[in-house]
């Protein structure tokens, strides 16, 4: 049976906030007490991109509605909500991606939404290296912004939201993620899958080492089977996203990914390939990586971003 239904949610939550205005106008009441009732969850990632192969796209809604933090109160439309949850599942995301795959290209759009977020302190915006040092635009929530989104029950229960700019020196790889994820995303809703969840690494991580220190390390074999991951010369390999979803005859399923770079090597390249990760790389060195593999006989499919 499926976990929550996101079309349900997210018409619960404009009904909340239209109900929220009319009590605003006949019955007005200090902001603590409205604060507990305007409650939404996030929508599903297919009604949001409309270039995604399920359900139509949802019009963006032009007018801001009132969402709370205790007693602190923020004017927010859908799309600037929707923007608030991807930010925290990924932690860090390119504009650019943003603007292409969350707002189907609508780039004006995108950006009168981030200066609201910005004006109000929820996101935070940062220009990093690109490849070739280009300049890259990426974007994080704020620990404001994080707030927020917990205090509306904005996304399930069971989904980890993180907050700024924690390694400078990698945000150029956690910001591809985003792309990653939805790359896959799109396989995943053609198949029928739905309710995706995003489990990035830093959270295996957390679980995995947990355990180690309560069970100690003779335990891997028994950790690893618990997590549907694997060890791979006496480690366990940790992808750097994973997706579970709910496929269509309600049994839940899982894909872990791994974005390669050209810093791989063969006996780390090797590890992910006999962890059973999908391997992607975004600079088009699939054919030097499908090269190292051979010398290591070894054979997977890698995809390009």
């Amino acid at each position: 049976m499926s976990r929550f239904d996101p079309l349900r949610e997210r018409q619960d939550f404009l009904d909340a906030i239209e109900a929220e205005r009319e009590r605003q106008v006949e019955h007005p009441r200090p902001q603590r007490e409205l604060s507990e009732n305007v409650v939404s969850r996030e929508p599903s990632p297919e009604t949001r991109n409309p270039s995604l192969p399920s359900r139509p796209a949802v019009p963006f809604e032009h007018s801001r509605g009132p969402v709370y933090d205790r007693d602190r109160g923020y004017r927010l439309r859908e799309s600037e909500i929707r923007t608030l949850v991807d930010l925290g599942k990924f932690r860090v995301v390119d504009a650019a991606d943003l603007a292409d795959l969350a707002y189907g290209g609508q780039r004006d759009q995108m950006q009168n939404d981030l200066r609201n977020l910005l004006r109000q302190g929820l996101v935070r915006k940062g220009v990093f290296a690109g490849p070739e040092y280009t300049p890259r635009e990426l974007l994080t929530l704020t620990k404001r912004g994080q707030r927020l989104i917990g205090a509306n029950r904005m996304v399930p229960r069971d989904q980890s939201m993180y907050s700024g700019f924690v390694k400078p020196r990698e945000a150029n790889h956690d910001a591809n993620l985003y792309k990653l994820y939805h790359k896959e995303l799109t396989r995943i809703l053609k198949e029928g899958g739905r309710n995706p969840r995003v489990i990035l690494d830093f959270e295996l991580k957390r679980k995995i080492n947990r355990h180690l220190a309560k069970l100690g390390r003779d335990a891997r074999p028994e950790i690893a089977r618990s997590h549907g991951l694997r060890v791979v010369r006496g480690r366990i390999p940790v992808p750097d996203v994973r997706i579970e979803y709910e496929k269509p005859n309600g049994e839940m399923a899982r894909v872990d990914l791994e974005l390669v770079t050209e810093h791989y090597r063969g006996r780390s390249l090797a590890d992910k390939v006999k962890a059973g990760f999908s391997l992607y790389t975004a600079r088009g060195e699939g054919d030097r990586l499908r090269r190292v593999l051979d010398g290591q006989e070894l054979t997977a499919e890698i995809f390009s971003l």
